[in-house]
């Protein structure tokens, strides 16, 4: 008898009750019958989703010890007592640091030196007590660094409630304001913030100002987007002379702007929207630049006077190209920097607005990722940005804009003595069954064999466009010095060979994104990498539809899978409205009220698609308060594959009944949900 029909014969899993529910689309009828988990006020429904919980730590008790071993390892890699690298604006530096045995961030800054007394601004730890979750949205300090803007969320489900505090007296104003998202800005007045709420599918939708020591049911509305597909966005310019409000879907843009000397004046209208053309704006002197794809599928720059922003005057800056996607630029006083995305990899250049001279900052690794780091002053020859790698911790440098000089200002600490000589990353480049190549990111311990022996992880994402960054992770240690190899698929959907790339994974082309993942698979296995009885897989949300919709495909390619907080349920909840995951996502996966998105979405998504049949070892992991996928996909997708199934591995669901998309907050917790993952992986491939 195998260990798997040992433990399923001693511990029964839990059987979700069949509540047939029909619905009707098209035609077509598709029976759900558990469709009856969406509703959180049936007590059944809970009842269940602790039934997974208890099934799941019974199976699991025997890794205990592991788990905890897994979790006092990934832990004595961190200092747990750090600082971030100090950060100037105007007279004051800014930073944060932890402290061993507290699980959230300390905000703190400086005045005039790095010598003086330390001001503490925020302790999340103070805010958090009490809470099984925390998680601070805006923090945010007024131009003249009086007033900090802050709000935070203790549920999980993303609605924050928004306070000011002065930093002088260290007294609170009396008005809170409920139901805020993550965007807020300060008008030059230091006495106008301007907030979005959400509504009921969590979407940013209305845009308010405020003056500080007012009632916010005084607060005026300034705009109310009612396109569902469009969320509202507010920022200011690293020049803190304009304050943008930007309306967003997938695929469209427009944005307006207002002066943020006149904070009651009214927004003004830079571009209006236009389906399908995308832009984003900067400030420099006297013009607004633009990153816009208008007839360009890459993007390009323009610019144009901000007294004549007819498109008859957008002078080109840097022209399209079919080789090059144009991500986004930064400017500042005398300096344009711009980043771009060539080979599938990122690529920087600064230009000198005066001169036009060039330079590019140079990057010597295979496979990388890098950002810009925290750049508030304008007028500064200093660039600020972040480096890592698959074997490079996390790396803050200063670039001298002038002069061309980098500087390190500090990379994390990974105790224990890691040596990245140790390991090795590559790039390498699948090929799918269209021919296309697709590229793989891979680490793996020096002096490991290609003998179809090691463990291999594989992951990917593959949607929206987000490109996934080959960047360090020092609990993935935990993982390479047992002898894994982890990859990073960079699928279609993805935009790391351009913006063709994303859109040939949306839409009537998702399929490839499966494919590709497929494909790259099937290229580590026959490289000899692993092979499919030591491959496991992993992904969340979107990935989480991702590893759904292959195991559907190809389940003998795979033995193990960890599913985070998946998004399974496509058609269903692309259907319902009133979740956020919905009308403003029929720009990137299609509208099912058309048939031939119905017919093509049902063919692809997870739930949809369960059959009778052998499935690999299954962890799903769900969040009861996450506004973004909601339990039930999650809890859905259990039941049904239990229901069907035909095999004895063994499926599990986890559901975090405080927190939301991102699982538990804080620093310690967050570990003991991966060590937790990590304990399953490496007890289910037979390493322990």
């Amino acid at each position: 008898m195998t260990k798997d029909r040992v433990l399923q014969t001693n511990i029964l899993p839990p059987v979700a009750e069949k509540q047939p529910q029909v619905l009707e689309l098209h035609g077509d009828r598709r029976l759900d019958n558990y469709f009856w988990l969406r509703d959180i006020d049936n007590p059944k429904v809970v009842q269940y989703l602790e039934e997974e919980n208890a099934y799941t730590d019974a199976m699991m008790q025997h890794t205990a010890s592991l788990q905890t071993q897994l979790y006092e390892e990934m832990l004595s890699r961190i200092q747990e007592t750090d600082l971030s690298v100090p950060y100037r604006k105007d007279n004051y530096y800014y930073y944060s640091r932890t402290e061993a045995g507290k699980a959230y961030r300390i905000y703190c800054r400086k005045k005039d030196s790095l010598d003086a007394p330390e001001e503490v601004l925020l302790d999340e730890n103070e805010l958090a007590e009490g809470h099984d979750f925390f998680d601070l949205g805006i923090f945010d300090i007024s131009p003249d660094h009086q007033i900090l803007a802050y709000s935070f969320d203790t549920s999980g489900s993303e609605r924050y409630t928004l306070y000011f505090l002065d930093l002088n007296t260290r007294q609170f104003y009396p008005e809170t304001i409920t139901d805020t998202y993550f965007y807020f800005c300060w008008a030059n007045d230091n006495r106008t913030g301007f907030y979005t709420k959400i509504d009921q599918a969590n979407r940013s939708y209305q845009l308010f100002r405020h003056t500080l020591g007012t009632i916010p049911e005084s607060d005026e509305l300034i705009y109310h987007e009612p396109d569902d597909a469009y969320s509202l966005y507010i920022s200011n310019t690293r020049s803190q002379a304009y304050i943008l409000m930007s309306l967003q879907s997938s695929i469209t843009t427009e944005i307006h702007y207002l002066d943020a000397n006149h904070p009651h004046s009214d927004f003004q209208i830079i571009y209006p929207r236009q389906t399908g053309i995308e832009y984003y704006v900067d400030h420099h002197s006297d013009d607004f630049y633009i990153v816009t794809n208008e007839a360009a599928t890459n993007f390009k720059l323009v610019k144009t006077p901000i007294a004549a922003l007819s498109k008859d005057n957008w002078e080109t800056i840097i022209p399209h190209r079919e080789d090059v996607l144009l991500s986004g630029i930064s400017l500042f006083a005398d300096h344009l920097v711009i980043y771009e995305r060539q080979d599938g990899l990122q690529t920087a250049r600064v230009r000198n607005l005066s001169t036009g001279d060039e330079s590019n900052i140079a990057f010597p690794e295979p496979t990388y990722a890098f950002s810009e780091g925290s750049n508030p002053e304008f007028n500064t020859n200093i660039l600020r940005f972040h480096y890592t790698s698959l074997i490079t911790p996390p790396s803050v440098f200063d670039y001298n804009m002038a002069t061309r000089e980098r500087e390190l200002k500090k990379q994390t600490e990974v105790l224990g003595g890691y040596d990245s000589t140790q390991y090795c990353s590559e790039w390498l480049m699948a090929t799918a069954p269209d021919g296309v190549q697709v590229p793989i990111s891979i680490v793996y311990k020096t002096g490991t064999q290609k003998d179809g022996k090691n463990p291999l992880l594989l992951t990917g994402y593959g949607s929206y466009g987000s490109s996934y960054p080959a960047s360090f992770s020092s609990t993935r240690l935990t993982l390479l010095d047992r002898g894994f190899v982890f990859a990073i698929a960079h699928i279609r959907g993805g935009e790391e060979m351009g913006r063709k790339w994303y859109e040939n994974g949306k839409f009537l082309h998702k399929k490839n994104t499966f494919t590709d993942f497929i494909a790259c698979a099937e290229y580590l296995i026959n490289e000899g990498w692993t092979t499919n009885t030591n491959l496991a897989i992993t992904g969340g949300s979107a990935g989480g539809l991702l590893v759904g919709a292959v195991i559907n495909m190809r389940p003998d390619l795979f033995q193990v899978v960890v599913a985070n907080v998946p998004f399974v349920d496509v058609v269903t909840t692309i259907l319902d409205t009133s979740l956020p995951l919905s009308a403003a996502e029929w720009e990137e996966w299609g509208n099912p009220n058309d048939p031939i998105y119905y017919e093509y979405m049902k063919s692809y998504s997870p739930y949809d698609n369960v059959e009778a049949k052998a499935y690999p070892d299954l962890l799903i992991t769900a969040g009861l308060n996450d506004s973004r996928v909601k339990y039930w996909e999650p809890a859905k997708w259990t039941a049904k594959l239990r229901e069907l199934k035909t095999d004895n591995h063994i499926l599990l669901l986890k559901t975090n009944m405080d927190a939301g998309h991102s699982g538990a907050s804080g620093r310690y917790e967050s570990l003991k949900e991966l060590a937790f993952e990590y304990a399953f992986i490496l007890e289910r491939l037979n390493l322990v």
